[in-house]
């Protein structure tokens, strides 16, 4: 009987050790597993914090370009038609297109975008086109600045040369822009890998909150807003046609 006792402990006693390793194991699988999901948990609200991607970053600049566009053409329309306004407005618009398009929309493009495309060779024509036109846009954007210093234009041929210089502005940068946002940037996610895609668009925030601050974009649509105003072409619904 005492032998049987002893014998029919033991398989008792391991039993509860094994029992204990297991739940201590349990719990600390179960604790490495909530550690992971709430690393997944965080990932995943991280990448749905992401607010715009790097194409549509860019088309929204373009956005903004479009309005300075719009500016130009009425500008150039007053002088056409002899109808005064104050020239200040051409040169707080270039200033826009000075710090906002030409030293960071197409700096990103010259950094972040035409290099992998080069490296790539993946429309490298289109973008010696993009980049030679990068350049024309500031030296025109350099001549639209000086006649926007001015308090009045001397004569008729000043008009003139400025009325050449804001048609040859406005009439590579539609078609630049265009080709950008139908061709270039949609093809961007063919040549790199949806994280580094996502990272552009990351490098690109970062960066706009660098040069203009958090509400970096806001503020630079306010102050184009605050110029069509001044134009009397802010009211959206004058450009809708009489049918």
């Amino acid at each position: 009987m005492g032998t049987f006792s002893k014998n029919k402990q033991l398989p008792v006693e391991g039993f509860e050790n094994n029992r204990r390793d297991f739940l201590k194991k349990g719990i600390v699988l179960g604790s490495l597993s909530g550690i992971s999901g709430m690393g997944l948990v965080t990932s995943c609200k991280e990448e749905g914090e992401q607010e715009v991607s790097p194409s549509e970053d860019l088309m929204r600049e373009h956005g903004v370009l479009n309005r300075i566009l719009l500016i130009y053409d009425t500008c150039k329309l007053h002088l056409i038609n002899n109808v005064q306004f104050d020239l200040a407005v051409l040169n707080n618009s270039a200033q826009i297109i000075r710090t906002f398009i030409e030293d960071y929309h197409e700096k990103l493009e010259e950094d972040y975008l035409f290099p992998r495309f080069e490296k790539a060779n993946h429309l490298t024509d289109l973008v010696q086109v993009l980049r030679s036109q990068h350049k024309a846009g500031r030296i025109l954007t350099d001549q639209v600045m000086q006649f926007g210093k001015m308090t009045s234009l001397a004569d008729t041929n000043e008009s003139q040369k400025l009325i050449k210089l804001l048609n040859d502005f406005n009439g590579m940068y539609r078609p630049h822009e265009a080709r950008e946002d139908t061709v270039l940037f949609p093809a961007i996610r063919k040549i790199v890998s949806k994280n580094e895609y996502f990272a552009l668009g990351e490098e690109f925030e970062d960066k706009e909150h660098e040069l203009f601050g958090e509400d970096g974009f806001d503020t630079i649509v306010e102050k184009v807003a605050n110029i069509e105003k001044q134009l009397n072409i802010y009211d959206l619904s004058q450009f809708t046609p009489k049918l």
